[in-house]
């Protein structure tokens, strides 16, 4: 083997590991992407949830001022607690999507670098039929 061969195939094995490090590090950025929306969009509910227990529990004027971005708006409270409570349905239906999206990103991850699949990780939970059948089932 001539040392010109040599170079080529040692070039061309550097290559090949720069782009298997790049699919590693672009597969883990997403992965840490996909879980800071997570934590953040939980916590905006969280502070939803906040809101809507003071609605429900406080003492509140029949029109209360909310804050959009920044500035404050007057509401009626029943108009308030829907557009919240429309608010928290978006956000769970966003979280279960980051939910799924994390799992196949999580998964690449794994393939990437060459792991196994993790077993039991695309489990469902059984839903309120299937349940409901168990137990017919079971108190036979």
């Amino acid at each position: 083997m001539s040392i010109l061969n040599f170079e080529t195939a040692m070039d061309s094995e550097y290559h090949r590991v720069l782009d298997s490090l790049r699919e590693v590090e672009e597969a883990a950025e997403d992965v840490l992407t996909t879980k800071q929306q997570i934590i953040d969009l939980d916590m905006k509910r969280n502070r939803n949830r906040e809101a809507l227990n003071a609605l429900k529990n406080g003492v509140c004027p029949a029109k209360m001022k909310i804050c959009f971005g920044n500035m404050f708006i007057k509401f009626p409270k029943s108009k308030a607690r829907e557009m919240i409570q429309k608010d928290q349905e978006q956000l769970n239906s966003e979280l279960n999507d980051l939910h799924k999206g994390l799992k196949a990103n999580v998964s690449r991850l794994n393939e990437t670098q060459g792991k196994p699949e993790l077993s039991g990780y695309n489990l469902l939970p059984l839903s309120a039929d299937e349940m409901k059948a168990i137990k017919s089932i079971l108190k036979r």
